[in-house]
């Protein structure tokens, strides 16, 4: 028994936790994200930031804002919302699974909006807002203004348009707000889901844009990311690291997967106080080696010439 007591107190002090703030060098964080901010969600204390005041377009991070003000609205959510030519991307062509004419409810389409960041969605929850796209536009304006985002502008409830701009320090104050609301809370967690789409009948699967929540290793509270190519690669998520929330913005990351790399490093920092290093992997290694060698190869025979 005494043994058994040993290993599970073991256990529980091995249990990762936040390194000691005096061991929290922030030169030790380094991310390859170009904007940045780590923020203590229980006292609001930045504990790191890199360029996190600098304007910068944040893509689909929009459609938080989006589903604040549909929710602030308080429509039934059981209410039939359809798919137009109104919801047609032109401005950067993006695909859609959801065809024209497709009827889902309010909150299917907020949930899909959230968690798969699918855009006519969205587009179609600020068409049925009250007053159509531009009043809820100005009332995600209105929004950000009265919760003190200074260096925040929309311009589409989508986050297609490169007009759509904030901080990474904006942002942050804007993922504590969000998850204020119990179902941006869970759309924006949720795995995957199938909808039902009606008239025609068809049923479609949809999956998080966000690795980390498919993952199921991470404690995500609220997450959304974002890409179009004058915002680069965004997420901002509210986490749970050693059982303490944290806010974490990364903007403008270059690279499919460099924004939840960049996570990971955060999670480590926060756990160890150092650098976290991922291994090249071999494949990789013997690409770049090819290539320095043809490289060397070319200098050789022009030098030679």
């Amino acid at each position: 028994m005494n043994r058994l007591l040993l290993v599970v107190f073991a256990t529980l002090v091995s249990l990762p936790a936040w390194a000691s703030p005096t061991t929290l060098d922030p030169a030790r964080l380094k991310l390859k994200s170009a904007n940045a901010v780590v923020i203590d969600a229980d006292t609001d204390h930045q504990i790191y930031a890199k360029a996190a005041n600098e304007v910068t377009p944040i893509a689909s991070v929009t459609k938080l804002m989006t589903a604040m003000v549909v929710l602030d609205a308080k429509q039934p959510m059981d209410d039939p919302i359809t798919i137009d030519t109104d919801d047609i991307d032109t401005l950067k062509n993006s695909s859609s699974r959801l065809r024209m004419g497709a009827t889902l409810s309010r909150r299917e389409m907020l949930r899909l909006a959230l968690m798969a960041s699918e855009n006519r969605a969205a587009s179609a929850l600020a068409r049925y807002y009250p007053g159509g796209k531009a009043a809820a536009v100005a009332a995600m304006n209105a929004k950000a203004a009265e919760l003190g985002l200074t260096q925040t502008h929309y311009s589409d409830p989508t986050g297609l348009s490169p007009q759509n701009v904030s901080t990474a320090r904006d942002l942050a104050k804007l993922v504590q707000v969000a998850a204020e609301y119990p179902l941006i809370r869970e759309f924006t967690t949720t795995a995957e889901h199938s909808v039902d789409i009606e008239p025609a009948g068809r049923t479609l699967g949809f999956i998080n844009s966000n690795a980390l929540v498919r993952g199921h290793s991470w404690d995500i509270l609220l997450q959304k990311t974002g890409y179009i190519r004058e915002a680069g690669r965004c997420v901002v998520m509210l986490v749970n690291i050693a059982s303490r929330p944290v806010v974490i913005v990364l903007l403008d990351s270059i690279g499919r997967y460099t924004r939840f790399a960049d996570a990971q490093r955060v999670r480590y920092w926060l756990e160890t106080g150092d650098t976290l290093v991922f291994a090249r992997a071999p494949h990789a290694r013997a690409v770049k080696a090819r290539g320095q060698r043809a490289k060397r190869a070319q200098y050789v025979k022009t030098a030679n010439r």
